[in-house]
């Protein structure tokens, strides 16, 4: 049966946490994806990212994302953790895992959850930079490169 661990928190997300989860004696393949605070963006050097998120409608459709992708693939298990608030540079500001029996499918599925959540889950991206001035980030798939 699937297990699945999804949460919208304002703490810091623990990787280490997330791969105890995700372990499992049927789980030959094991993928986490991080996304991290990074430093530079466009030239622009950044100090953080504050997430927002209408978090009642975000877990329905992060729930229904979880779902769609284990009819796609023979899922174990699943985790889609997101903050919200502010995260420095460094801290990730999202963490998707999958385990699967094998690896092809668990790349795949965790693609998929996070190629998904950009486009369709209710969370707001603004990014703070050195020089003080801030901007609100479009959701997308291309933000994911």
């Amino acid at each position: 049966m699937l297990q699945v661990w999804i949460d919208i928190t304002d703490q810091p997300l623990n990787a280490s946490e997330v791969h105890s989860f995700l372990y499992e004696s049927n789980g030959g393949g094991v993928c986490v994806f991080a996304g991290v605070t990074r430093l530079e963006t466009n030239g622009k050097i950044s100090t953080s990212l504050s997430y927002e998120a209408y978090k009642s409608m975000a877990l329905k459709e992060i729930r229904r994302l979880a779902d769609e992708a284990s009819q796609r693939w023979p899922i174990l298990r699943a985790v889609v953790l997101h903050r919200i608030g502010t995260v420095v540079v460094g801290e990730p500001s999202v963490l998707i895992g999958v385990a699967t029996a094998h690896r092809g499918p668990a790349f795949e599925a965790t693609r998929f959850l996070i190629d998904e959540l950009k486009k369709s889950v209710q969370i707001w991206k603004k990014e703070s930079f050195e020089d003080g001035s801030q901007e609100w980030v479009a959701a997308s798939w291309q933000d994911l490169d």
